[in-house]
Order: structure tokens, then sequence, then C-alpha cells
């Protein structure tokens, strides 16, 4: 892959598929649908995977397209692939609260080498250069991130908002927390890389394009996202898509 043309490409359609969503959102009231799987499904989030779906498919046409709102392309199969959340998010975005994001990746051989993760609604954008690093993008400045040194006498937390259950915060009781907070989407992955926050766990069911994007944002800031059972990397390419308990953190943090 050519990342000098990828990174332009995937940039720009988060940030259109940005806009289509605030149009929605800052609109009247719209219609929320529930898919097989329970999970709400919006005119946005459909209008904004026709976007990127048409861009990347005209870009990239030799490179398999996953994405979540297309079931047809969850059954496809390849080492290489770009994977979509058009809108990651939906309760978020359906309750009003901001915490939403667009999230496109690059994945090679199970590793997610670039990615964009777009919160429209809170005008910041993040993603991988072509050289890998990554960078935080605010009224069209630029500026690189990386993860934060972590104390672990007085670890920064951060956890699903919608999803923030009993397990995960016996999970976090395990540390030693200066403070913690909620976040929605894969905002998360960000709030880590930007030093925001020294570790985000998560003990519930989350899919590959939930993640994919966030990974890279992570990686490329210096940040690390492993299996919660092994300590393994996280590896993208998984048969149904569906991703195990993971942490994502700065590395130093001392996994309990």
């Amino acid at each position: 892959m050519d990342f000098e043309r990828l990174i332009p490409v995937i940039r720009q359609l988060a940030l259109d598929a940005g806009a289509k969503i605030m149009e929605v959102y800052d609109g009247p009231d719209f219609a929320v649908k529930v898919k097989g799987d329970q999970s709400p499904v919006t005119e946005a989030d459909e209008a904004a995977d026709a976007l990127i779906s048409a861009g990347l498919r005209a870009a990239f046409p030799d490179v398999i397209l996953i994405t979540e709102e297309q079931a047809d392309s969850h059954a496809l199969r390849a080492e290489t692939f770009l994977i979509v959340d058009p809108l990651d998010g939906t309760k978020e975005f359906v309750q009003r609260r901001g915490d939403f994001t667009v999230n496109i990746a690059y994945v090679e051989k199970g590793v997610p080498l670039r990615g964009v993760v777009y919160a429209p609604a809170q005008g910041r954008l993040f993603y991988t250069r072509p050289d890998g690093v990554t960078v935080e993008e605010v009224a069209g400045a630029q500026r690189e991130i990386r993860v934060a040194r972590p104390d672990n006498a007085a670890l920064m937390v951060v956890a699903s908002k919608s999803h923030r259950d009993a397990a995960t915060e016996e999970y976090i009781a395990r540390y030693a927390v200066k403070d913690s907070r909620s976040a929605g989407s894969s905002l998360k992955f960000c709030l880590v890389a930007t030093g925001e926050a020294d570790i985000y766990p998560r003990l519930g069911r989350t899919m590959e394009w939930d993640t994919a994007a966030g990974d890279a944002v992570l990686r490329g800031a210096g940040g690390v996202v492993v299996r919660m059972d092994d300590g393994t990397p996280l590896a993208y390419g998984k048969s149904g898509w569906d991703n195990p308990f993971f942490i994502a953190h700065a590395p130093g943090v001392d996994l309990k």
C-alpha cells in the first residue's frame, strides 16, 4: 500500500462523513432502527457508510473493504484489507452526547498499520501520517501526539461510557487510580494516545471495526493494545470479526 496516497484519502473521507453525520445530528429528530444484533442504526450511519465505501472502492478497488453496515462484507477474508465503522458510538449519537467517531483503518497481516479517527461533534481528528506517526488535527493545525509516561501509583483510566459494568469496575479497582473518566466510541484509544489517560480496559464485546482505527492511532503514538487473556497484541482478520477482552495502554503500565 502506498501510504502517501492512502492517508489523504482516508483523512478526507472521514471529514466528509463527519459532515454528513453532523447534518443529521444537528437536524430534527431522526429515526432509529434496530439491527439483527440489537444494536441501533440511523440514517447518519447509512449516509456515512455510503460515502466512505464509495470513496474507498474508487481509490483502492483492489483492496478488500470490510464495513460494519454491509453484512455481505463480513464474509470476506484477506490478509490485507480496509475496515470501517462509519459511525462508532451510535448510542452516544442517538442520545446527542457527542462521543461518537468515524473510524477507517488499513490492516496488513493482522496489524492495523494506519488509521483515522474523527470525532465530528468535538472537532477532534486523529490519524497516522504516512510515516506511521500519529497526529491530532484541530482547526487545521496538526501536532504530533505521544502517550504519557505512566505513574503506576496514580494512573489515569478511561472506560466505556455505555458499557461500564461491574466487571470493568472490579478490574479498575486492581490499580492505584488517580482519576477515572468515561468516554464513548474509539475516542478512548485516542485519549490514551494523547496522554489524557494511561489505560483503557475493555471487558465486553467489541468488533474489529470498532477498534482497528483507534488501535492504529494509539500504536502510532507509542501505545499498545493487548489481549487481556495472554498479553499478546490484539490481532485483526479473525473469523467472525469479534475481539477478545483487551487492554489499551501506555508502555510502562504494570498490568494486573
